[in-house]
Formats: structure tokens, C-alpha cells, sequence
């Protein structure tokens, strides 16, 4: 099989040129204004600018207002939303965009919410007290099988790093991969060498 690997939380044109030259697939700007690793509607755009159109921009936001998810598909070029909030299921698919709503794993009881949600994907994040992803954490990857089982594409997140992501894969089998502080530095910048590494990694196990 193939596999989707997403970069997500980043805030320069270094970073997203790194990833897209390592061969990353998607990567995630944030519009969240609490995550540190948040970019404005202008930074995002000159980094969407600055990579191929062939990598996949995805907007991050968190129980956005309509006009904020508007202006950043029409200056930033997003082909991919994804909602990490409250969101309705009505308001994630209004958009006329991919969509995608990320849901924070807990136990068996967390998955029940996926089936409302006809997003185009489902994000299976850790669940974190007060925190909205990119905490470093990881869940019981068995749910994410679980969840694989109702037939929409999983993207897997949470505590992913250049060390576990091939046994993730191998394991849970899903359409995509995503990491933030799994491969940065510190919140924000991206370390380029395990972000390659993450990458080749993710796709080797795949391939097997």
C-alpha cells in the first residue's frame, strides 16, 4: 500500500520547502491563534506560494468563524480542511473543499462520534486534557484499527515520531500519517532531519 504523510504546524518557508523536498504529501497551517504554531492569513500564503502544487495545503483550525475558513481556501490555497473544534458536521462540508475533522481518542467511546461526521477523512488524534493536538502524545493504536473498520480513510496522529511511525503503519494500516512535535526542534520549527526520516520511514513501512 501507499501512504499520505502530513506535515503539519508549519510556519515558515524553510520548513515547508524541507518537507515538500523530503517528500512529505500534505502540510498542516495552523489558524489556530493559541497553538504556537500558528500563522497568520500572510505567512500562510507566502509559504503556500512557495512549494509545488503538487503538495496538498492543509488548513488547521479550531471552531473557526465561516469568513476566516473562506479567506484562507481563496489566499492560501488549501485543497484540504481540517476541523480540530466543536465543529458541526454541517459546518465542515460546507466549503466546497476536502474535508477532514480530527477527533481526540480517549477509549472505545470516542469513536462513536465518527460515524456523524461524513468528512472526506477522520484524523485520530490523542486525547489530551486541554490541549488541541500536537501534545506529543499517542493512544491505543487498537481503537485506530477499529476505526479503519467503518471504511472511511484514518489519518493517524499523536505521538508519532521518526522511531515509532513504521510500526504504526505496519500495525494500524492507515491512509495517512501526521506529525507536528513529533519532528521539530522546539514548538513551531521543524528539525529537517527527522522530518526526512519521519517520511522515509512512514513509506518504507507501507511499501512492506
Amino acid at each position: 500500500m501507499s501512504i499520505q504523510v502530513k506535515i503539519c504546524g508549519i510556519t515558515s518557508v524553510a520548513d515547508a520547502q524541507a518537507a515538500a523536498g523530503a517528500g512529505a504529501d500534505l502540510i498542516g497551517l495552523m489558524f489556530y491563534d493559541k497553538s504556537p504554531r500558528h500563522v497568520t492569513l500572510e505567512t500562510a500564503a507566502e509559504i503556500a506560494r512557495s512549494i509545488s502544487p503538487f503538495v496538498v495545503k492543509v488548513g488547521v483550525f479550531v471552531n473557526p468563524t465561516e469568513e476566516l475558513v473562506t479567506r484562507a481556501i481563496a489566499e492560501c490555497n488549501l485543497s484540504l480542511l481540517q476541523f480540530h473544534g466543536e465543529e458541526t458536521p454541517e459546518f465542515c462540508t460546507k466549503f466546497g473543499v476536502m474535508s477532514m475533522k480530527a477527533f481526540r481518542v480517549r477509549d472505545a467511546e470516542s469513536l462513536r462520534a465518527l460515524a456523524d461526521y461524513n468528512t472526506d477523512a477522520w484524523l485520530l488524534d490523542a486525547y489530551s486534557p486541554g490541549a488541541l493536538g500536537g501534545t506529543g502524545e499517542k493512544f491505543n493504536w487498537e481503537l485506530a484499527i477499529e476505526a479503519r473498520k467503518l471504511g472511511r480513510p484514518i489519518f493517524l496522529a499523536g505521538g508519532l515520531t521518526p522511531d515509532n511511525v513504521g510500526g504504526a503503519v505496519s500495525l494500524v494500516q492507515p491512509f495517512g500519517v501526521d506529525v507536528s512535535s513529533g519532528v521539530e526542534m522546539s514548538p513551531g520549527k521543524k528539525d529537517p532531519a527527522k522530518v526526512k526520516l519521519f517520511i522515509e520511514r512512514a513509506k518504507a513501512a507501507a511499501m512492506q
